[in-house]
């Protein structure tokens, strides 16, 4: 195989700030390196997700909207790693971002449960 890694994962937010502080406070992301292009009038903010991954948060002008189905074509959910479940939720919960109950998977026996970004991105935590 040729491949050896995930280098980044990219996301178009509607509000900018609001994913931000999502990302950067309630997720706690370090800040790699933030950049607004005038010519898109648009941000790139580069968030170390560990590991030398990478989230790229954009933000453009008017982005149409995301295919909502569950089950729509595309990429479905972004997972994160997490040492401890219970604190994660808590601090999610203490922040007013629904969680998911959480629910073990049947083929590994991990914990997971799901969340969703400021613009309803599913987003899973996975207990390792």
């Amino acid at each position: 195989m040729f491949t050896n890694g995930i280098h980044h994962v990219a996301i178009i937010c509607s509000d900018y700030d609001r994913s931000k502080h999502f990302y950067v406070n309630l997720l706690g992301l370090p800040i790699i390196e933030e950049t607004f292009r005038a010519d898109r009038d648009s941000y790139k903010l580069d968030l170390d997700i560990g590991n030398g991954g990478a989230i790229e948060l954009f933000s453009f002008p008017n982005p149409p909207d995301r295919p909502n189905q569950p089950e729509a074509c595309g990429l479905r959910h972004l997972a994160f790693k997490v040492d401890d479940l219970e604190a994660a939720v808590t601090h999610l919960t203490a922040n007013n971002i629904p969680v998911e109950a959480i629910r073990t998977d049947a083929l590994t026996s991990k914990r997971f449960t799901f969340f969703k970004d400021p613009d309803g991105l599913p987003l899973e935590l996975y207990e390792i």
